[in-house]
């Protein structure tokens, strides 16, 4: 059973993240749901260490999980056990309103798809914190990350506040500091393992998302 715990009881590790998104695909390529979850729950933790910056976004987070969490979890559990037969379980049971909002506005691929937005923009960030100069602007590099992608699902006020946030994010060497990792080789050596694994996951549930017409979901 999936662990309910919040995700803020311990300190962010990237190697814990790294680990989760690592066994998260079996060898057929199919995203194990509780593992997305883990390593979902340690983003949350690396938002959080950061301060309030990133709250408009973890608290999301931190609420989707708990759905997630709670499916896997209940009777139905053994239809969530990867993201592929979750769709085809909810798609097939007439679980998630597709067109417009109605009595299934937390399914769990609407549910699935807030967080694989928001998993774009953090991909997109901790890469360019990967391959930035020590000296480089972080507001500048997540600011851009999600211009490109999330900010798109966002209305005007969300944008604005976070446009506001990221102005005040500390330097390149407190983000890699709080990574918990070590040296600065080593942080940039281990984002250079689990950003391509997190690019894998996304592009597999991208795919997914697309070939079952998800991605715009209400």
């Amino acid at each position: 059973m999936a662990d309910s715990t919040g995700p803020e009881n311990h300190k962010f590790s990237l190697q814990e993240v790294l680990d989760s998104f690592r066994v998260c695909l079996s060898e057929d390529e199919h995203v194990s749901l509780e593992r997305y979850v883990a390593g979902w729950r340690g983003l949350v933790k690396f938002m959080n260490s950061l301060g309030n910056v990133f709250t408009f976004i973890s608290k999301d987070a931190v609420s989707k999980i708990q759905i997630l969490v709670n499916f896997l979890n209940g009777e139905n559990g053994s239809h969530y056990v990867t993201i592929q037969s979750m769709v085809k379980y909810e798609l097939e049971n007439g679980l998630v309103d597709v067109s417009k909002r109605g009595t299934h506005p937390e399914s769990g691929c609407r549910t699935l798809l807030r967080l694989h937005r928001a998993l774009r923009w953090l991909e997109l960030f901790l890469e360019r914190l990967r391959i930035s100069k020590e000296d480089g602007k972080t507001s500048v590099m997540c600011a851009d990350a999600y211009n490109e992608s999330l900010s798109q699902h966002h209305p005007w006020v969300i944008r604005k506040a976070a446009g506001m946030a990221f102005c005040v994010l500390p330097g390149r060497p407190t983000f890699f500091e709080v990574m918990n990792v070590g040296s600065t080789e080593k942080v940039v050596e281990m984002l250079g393992e689990a950003v391509p694994m997190i690019s894998k996951v996304y592009k597999i549930t991208e795919d997914l998302y697309a070939q079952n017409n998800l991605l715009e979901l209400p």
